[in-house]
């Protein structure tokens, strides 16, 4: 098929819904390809970068696909990468990533771009890495789809980016195996970096209730008056709806939590995100009740301390994204690390080759983390 590729207007909202319903019927989980009002919003964003391809013969819309940045940060999120069911298998969707990145990553304006991938078939993994995103980890059942799926984590480096990390002298042991992974996917070095003890779990009430407030407008709010300066949080394309509070309101959590996809993302935490630490286990059994079957949360490869808080609590690091986030002329590399009360079932999961030692290492942590270990009688 032969393709024009064009950048979105408003005028085609109602065509791209159609899009979206008929590549992933009524159940996909984000507003980008649900909400009209948003779709404008987002296809007139300055910081958003939306790309349509329409049939140069008919017109008609064949495919979409979005950078999505923010203001003050240079990484970029592709989201609502769609061909349609008739045109699958014509090279649409790698021309519509190839055409994001030249004019985001090719053109200076980010350093890096990630996506998280589908994994109910090696396709979407393939058109990625075809167009220079490499793998950086597995996300178990993050997010509510038809069913439970498991997303793939990938990104996309300018030149010379990667080469700018910030050294880190020491992670928690379980990150060992993580780390040489991302060795050798991305080509980069941890030799440097040693695995050592986790520190000990800070003392907390894992009993105390915590409630719950679901106000979004007042959330964003207040979470711009706690953190007006982005230096004291760090979640990019994650603005905070919801906040979680004990009693006495002596800290508060703030996260996202998206409903339809059932997952949400710890975001940071005041007065202090470590002081919220020893809460963890309220927190996630806070945003169980609440519907959410996958939390996760960013923490920063160097806060030793972090990681291990939130490995005692039964959180897996299932990727890590090297480089993600520019301080002065470095970039610090961040862990995603994940929980999930539902059963993980990964019959179903289907893996490329780059992809596989990733879906390994979980397996490994997570085993290491939940089953016990045996003892042989002599």
């Amino acid at each position: 098929m032969t393709a024009t590729i064009e950048q979105a207007t408003p005028a085609d909202v109602a065509d791209l819904r159609q899009l979206y319903y008929a590549v992933y019927g009524p159940h996909y989980p984000t507003a980008l390809g649900t909400d009209p009002a948003e779709m404008s919003r987002l296809i007139q964003d300055p910081h958003t970068l939306w790309l349509v391809a329409r049939c140069a013969r008919t017109g008609a819309l064949a495919g979409s696909a979005a950078v999505h940045g923010e203001p003050g940060s240079r990484i970029g999120r592709l989201e609502g990468l769609a061909v349609h069911p008739d045109q699958r298998g014509s090279g649409l969707a790698g021309q519509l990533t190839e055409a994001l990145c030249a004019r985001t990553l090719g053109a200076g304006k980010l350093d890096s771009v990630y996506a998280t991938v589908r994994t109910v078939s090696a396709g979407p993994q393939r058109v990625v890495a075809r167009n220079g995103f490499r793998p950086m980890g597995i996300l178990p059942n993050a997010v509510d789809l038809d069913s439970r799926e498991s997303l793939a984590l990938y990104a996309r480096h300018s030149p010379g980016v990667l080469d700018r990390r910030v050294p880190v002298a020491e992670v928690p042991a379980s990150l060992a195996s993580l780390l040489r992974t991302v060795e050798g996917s991305l080509g980069i070095s941890y030799a440097d970096t040693r695995p050592t003890a986790p520190q000990p779990a800070p003392a907390g009430a894992a009993q105390a209730p915590l409630e719950i407030v679901e106000a979004p407008a007042f959330v964003r709010r207040r979470f711009h008056e706690r953190f007006p300066e982005p230096g004291r949080w760090f979640y990019p394309l994650h603005t905070p709806n919801i906040l979680l509070t004990p009693d006495d309101g002596g800290f508060e959590v703030y996260a996202y939590l998206n409903r339809t996809g059932r997952y949400c993302a710890l975001v940071t935490a005041h007065p202090d995100p470590a002081f919220a630490a020893g809460w963890l286990e309220s927190v996630t059994r806070t945003l169980t009740r609440a519907g959410a079957g996958y939390v996760e949360a960013l923490v920063p490869l160097e806060h030793h301390a972090a990681l291990s808080a939130f490995g005692a609590q039964g959180f897996i690091a299932g990727a890590l994204y090297p480089a993600m986030r520019r301080d002065d002329d470095g970039f610090h590399d961040y862990v995603v690390m994940s929980r999930t009360t539902e059963h993980i079932d990964f019959h179903g999961v289907v893996v490329d080759t780059p992809l596989q030692p990733f879906l390994d290492s979980y397996v490994s942590a997570w085993a290491s983390t939940y089953l016990p270990s045996r003892e042989v009688a002599s």
